[in-house]
């Protein structure tokens, strides 16, 4: 099996994980505020297949992997009626914050598992171990692109609904009727990235913050290595 097969077996299994833990986050956190929706649509499952997006699972990181882009996706929404929740301001915040703190949540597992496998190791990693070691390192930087990537306040994306409830409620009202459109922002910023790579506009805007946030796990993950 080439590197670049064995590679794509290690990236689309955390990229699908990582997106699917991501959606069942924002299901049960509804659930925990009393919106039953995603349970009776049974979204709070695990299983890939009933979270799967044809574009945005399959299509988009498949295409921006073959044109050499920053690999990202997403997952069919898991159903949200926010008049069903206790709380439906703040809940709507906290449910729409339950998926990119999960993906947080996966990043430190990898940097901890990067710690942990790091602790006896006397030469550098070979075979198996060195996928393993490759694998958790593409677990902390996917995750924390994931996060903060739908952390950004364009809609539908989770960050519109954190800034959406932090407004004044005039100003939210309005932010509000900016929703339709959300899609349509996504698929030019998706656009523009492919038609003027040369600016790195999801480079410039994510990778920043993603690495800062990486250097920090990554001391982690060393601290735990040599304690």
């Amino acid at each position: 099996m080439s590197d670049t097969l064995i590679l794509a077996a290690i990236l689309i299994p955390i990229l699908v994980v990582s997106i699917v833990f991501h959606e069942v986050a924002h299901g049960w956190a509804a659930l925990a505020l009393g919106d039953t929706t995603a349970k009776e649509r049974r979204r709070l499952t695990l299983n890939p297949v009933r979270h799967a997006d044809p574009v945005g699972t399959v299509l988009v990181p498949g295409a921006l992997a073959l044109f050499g882009g920053p690999i990202f996706g997403w997952a069919k929404p898991v159903p949200v009626n926010k008049w069903r929740l206790n709380n439906p301001r703040y809940g709507m915040m906290a449910v729409a914050a339950a998926g990119p703190g999960t993906n947080f949540a996966l990043a430190l597992i990898a940097a901890i598992g990067l710690g942990l496998l790091g602790r006896d190791l006397t030469a550098e990693p070979t075979g198996a171990l060195e996928w393993t070691f490759l694998a958790l390192n593409y677990m902390v930087i996917i995750n924390l692109f994931l996060a903060l990537f739908n952390l950004l306040p364009i809609p539908p994306f989770d960050g519109s609904h954190i800034v959406e409830g932090l407004l004044p409620r005039k100003w939210a009202a309005a932010y509000e009727k900016l929703r339709p459109i959300g899609m349509v922002l996504l698929v030019l910023l998706i656009a523009a990235t492919w038609a003027f790579p040369q600016f790195g506009l999801i480079e410039k805007i994510i990778l920043p913050p993603v690495e800062w946030i990486r250097m920090h796990f990554m001391n982690l993950a060393l601290a735990i290595a040599e304690s």
